[in-house]
């Protein structure tokens, strides 16, 4: 049983590990640690609105990422000659995309508040991080 000034395990990282990658590592510790951070970045995606014609744009734009499993065996070229049931329909893919365009907006919303909460921050020298493009040494990588 854990206190509650001890860290669970299932505590440890409550972001994605696929989601560090895309979010950068400040962004990703702020996520992991801060509740309000979490909920924050939940209501942005609530209040994100996707166009349909985006939607409908996104699916045709990408069509490698709507292959059928059956056309991905068969090795089709998505952007050759196809067959329309080599593309899982529109109609099955709206949503997902819907919502994977939502979240994108809340990242972009989300960055550019944390750009500005943290625009007035000024680190103690020796504790800045080295992924912080405002660090002059920002390259640094351990």
């Amino acid at each position: 049983m854990t206190t509650s000034d001890e860290v669970s395990p299932a505590r440890i990282l409550a972001v994605a590990e696929t989601d560090v990658a895309n979010l950068g590592s400040i962004v990703a510790a702020t996520l992991a640690h801060s509740p309000a951070a979490r909920t924050l970045l939940a209501e942005l995606e609530d209040e994100q609105h996707v166009p349909e014609t985006a939607v409908q744009d996104y699916y045709h734009r990408n069509r490698d990422r709507f292959l059928t499993p059956e056309a991905l065996r068969r090795g089709v070229d998505p952007f050759s000659v196809t067959a329309p049931d080599d593309f899982v329909p529109y109609t099955h893919a709206r949503d997902s995309i819907t919502h994977e365009l939502r979240r994108a907006a809340a990242h972009r919303a989300f960055f550019d508040w944390f750009d500005r909460a943290r625009a007035g921050v000024e680190y103690a020298v020796g504790h800045e991080h080295p992924g912080d493009p405002s660090h002059p040494d920002h390259e640094h990588r351990h």
